[in-house]
């Protein structure tokens, strides 16, 4: 009987071992076909130029394609169920953005937990939103602002991208965070939110780094603060909300994530690369472009981000009882 025992272990041994090495081998050999990588947004958009941006000095490593696949809907989660269901082989892939982290606990129904069913690879990018106000406003800073609102019958109103937007929520997390009153007004998309607030239909907004940034110049809007925790090369002369508001952090990230049972040394492999193509020159000029900068992190750190930002987003939600629509 103890034989037998010794001998089942040993095979245990060698079959744990030759599945390690076989997994080795995959990953040194990997790719042998080209890679399909879901954007799950229309084309055109930044999650779909960057896409294409960084397959170009991937394609060139790997010497296979990379293939972007555009599955736009549910606000992201379509394309991330579509890489939750595939097979476990790192030849298909998402680009994600902040997006996932917030649809999991806004939208009704989803029917997968993106923590349990992706495997995170890389993050690719950190950009901030833009606290902007008009000009007619009279606060040029956090405090004067939130001083502002609090001395104001009714408070002030704010717009946004559209509810449930990264822009809204960084809304909502100003109003839970200082108490005071915001009306939401809320656009069908970036663009009407910024003519918005540039015609003064609103107070201020939380808006995307691309869109502020010529209003800033022309002095049609006059930027506040930033919402990353770090300051931002692309506003210098910006302050971060963090700094007035201890905590507050709302970013507009991207990230790539697989399917959760990807061989890991697919995954480090892949990591490795993304994280190379950051830094290539078309990457870091649409970068630069948009005011986002690179990162280029583990899947460890990834991994660690993600489940962070989905626990925010949902205690955002939660306590101010946001809706989609």
């Amino acid at each position: 009987m103890k034989f037998k025992t010794f001998r089942s272990a040993v095979a245990g041994v060698l079959a744990l071992t030759g599945m390690v090495g076989s997994d080795a081998l995959l990953a040194q050999q990997y790719p042998t076909k080209p890679i399909r990588v879901v954007v799950p947004f229309a084309p055109g958009g930044g999650a779909d130029v960057l896409a294409r941006l960084l397959a170009k000095p991937m394609q060139a490593k790997l010497n296979q394609m990379l293939v972007v696949d555009n599955r736009a809907g549910a606000g992201g989660l379509l394309g991330a169920q579509i890489v939750a269901g595939s097979a476990p082989d790192g030849y298909t892939i998402l680009l994600a953005t902040a997006s996932l982290a917030v649809n999991t606990s806004l939208l009704a129904n989803v029917r997968f937990d993106p923590i349990k069913s992706l495997a995170p690879v890389s993050w690719l990018a950190s950009g901030p939103l833009v606290l902007v106000a008009h000009p007619s406003v009279p606060a040029n800073s956090l405090k004067e602002l939130i001083a502002l609102a609090k001395n104001r019958a009714g408070g002030m109103n704010a717009g946004s991208n559209g509810a449930g937007t990264t822009s809204h929520l960084s809304i909502e997390m100003l109003r839970q965070m200082t108490g005071i009153e915001i009306a939401h007004v809320p656009y069908k998309g970036g663009g009407p939110a910024i003519t918005g607030a540039v015609s003064g239909e609103v107070d201020i907004l939380f808006a995307t780094a691309p869109s502020a940034k010529p209003h800033l110049s022309t002095r049609r809007l006059k930027g506040i603060a930033i919402t990353t925790a770090n300051k931002s090369p692309a506003f210098p002369d910006l302050p971060t909300v963090g700094s007035v508001l201890p905590g507050f952090e709302s970013n507009n990230w991207y990230a790539v994530f697989a399917q959760v049972n990807a061989p890991k040394e697919i995954v480090t492999k892949l990591s490795e690369e993304f994280s190379q193509a950051t830094k290539a020159p078309e990457v870091l000029s649409f970068m630069a472009k948009d005011g986002i900068d690179p990162v280029g992190s583990s899947p460890a750190v990834l991994g660690s981000y993600f489940k962070n930002e989905v626990i925010k987003y949902s205690d955002v939600i939660k306590r101010g009882n946001v809706r989609a629509n």
